[in-house]
């Protein structure tokens, strides 16, 4: 039999509850062997603007994943320089590891952005799609998808930096030890 192998590609910066919840419900929901969080070297669809290193979002990972024996980090994407686009990742990780069926675990707001994805049909043939509900968008889409219903989460990497920018408690968002890890590599903060 296969081995079934979770993506979940993200910036991670930093990661947060949220991206834990997402990748457990979907390991559960479809009885996966294991999930990689798979961070970008360089998104196609934002800009990076941050004096967070790749080294810091590896450590802030392995710290937030540390506790669960069927999560792992995958750095492939961290292999190759400019954008990085899942299309081409998910090639080399399929002729890297041929005997895996590899589910790519994406939000609503991504199942919306699917159209605009790069080589979006192809990918499509290479992976299963699994979207997950998040609020204020939508499910639908034309690509062949398995949608996993979690409890409604509205967090991001965005309001966790805006929340450290105005010097506030993001206690409970991420891990405790990622919030020491921010604090004393003064991640995020005012210049």
């Amino acid at each position: 039999m296969k081995k079934r192998v979770g993506i979940l590609g993200g910036t991670f910066d930093p990661p947060h509850l949220g991206h834990l919840i997402v990748a457990n419900e979907v390991w559960q929901a479809l009885k996966l062997d294991e999930v990689r969080f798979m961070p970008n070297q360089e998104p196609p669809h934002k800009e990076r603007k941050s004096n967070v290193t790749n080294e810091d979002r590896k450590k802030m990972l392995s710290m937030s994943i540390a506790d669960h024996p069927h999560f792992s980090i995958e750095l492939i994407e961290y292999e190759r320089d400019g954008r990085s686009y899942t299309y081409d990742t998910m090639k080399l990780l399929k002729s890297r590891e041929p005997d895996v069926d590899f589910f790519f675990i994406i939000g609503a707001d991504m199942i919306e952005y699917l159209p605009k994805w790069y080589n979006i049909e192809k990918l499509s043939e290479l992976v299963q799609f699994v979207g997950v509900n998040r609020p204020g968008h939508s499910e639908q889409t034309q690509y062949p998808i398995i949608n996993i219903r979690i409890p409604d989460i509205n967090l991001s990497s965005t309001i966790i930096r805006n929340k450290i920018q105005m010097r506030q408690s993001i206690k409970y968002l991420v891990k405790d030890e990622v919030v020491e890890y921010i604090k004393e590599h003064e991640l995020y903060g005012k210049e």
